[in-house]
């Protein structure tokens, strides 16, 4: 199936969720590539939020753009396929080499803004990620391996102390705790 076809076919979970994917519906029908950061206003991304088997543990990076612990993920670049993309940048942002896919296609969307910033010594203009993002399942035993020029650290946390961690409060309030609440009603 088609990213296009994947996002109609996603039911929102909540009124964020909904008006992002009408967002990005319209944008890949006006954009001229909407999968390139060449595209500077908006530009497809893809994470995802990885979970331990027993669902109490968290993989998260030490983000140096964001100087916060967050999810992996990252640009489409051109990639239409965004679980690759998705499972891509998990493997080489965390050394994870096993990864399973706990959520049959998208498990979240988000529309999110991306202040300006330098990287690798150019400045990047302030734009929209048009992220989806997939749920996945890894073995906290499993060798980590940072990622020096993205991150410094990569840790499992327990599921109750991502609050706490993270140093960006809107990504706690609407996507990290969204994705939570989440997880846990998958056991239900």
């Amino acid at each position: 199936m088609d990213i296009a076809s994947e996002i109609r076919a996603f039911s929102p979970g909540c009124e964020q969720e909904q008006k992002d994917k009408a967002q990005m519906l319209s944008w890949l029908n006006t954009s001229p590539d909407p999968f390139s950061r060449e595209n500077t206003f908006a530009h497809f991304t893809a994470s995802s939020w990885v979970v331990s088997p027993d669902r109490q543990q968290v993989l998260l990076i030490y983000h140096n753009i964001y100087r916060s612990w967050a999810w992996m993920g990252g640009h489409a670049d051109g990639d239409r396929d965004l679980l690759a993309v998705a499972l891509r940048e998990t493997r080489e942002e965390s050394g994870l080499e096993n990864l399973r896919l706990l959520h049959n296609g998208i498990f979240s969307l988000e529309t999110l803004t991306v202040d300006g910033h330098v990287k690798r010594g150019t400045y990047v203009s302030s734009h929209l990620h048009l992220n989806v993002t997939y749920l996945l399942e890894a073995d906290p035993k499993q060798t980590l391996r940072i990622k020096s020029d993205e991150n410094s650290g990569v840790a499992w946390f327990p599921v109750s102390s991502v609050p706490r961690k993270v140093t960006e409060p809107w990504m706690v309030a609407h996507v990290y705790q969204k994705l939570m609440e989440r997880v846990l009603s998958l056991g239900e």
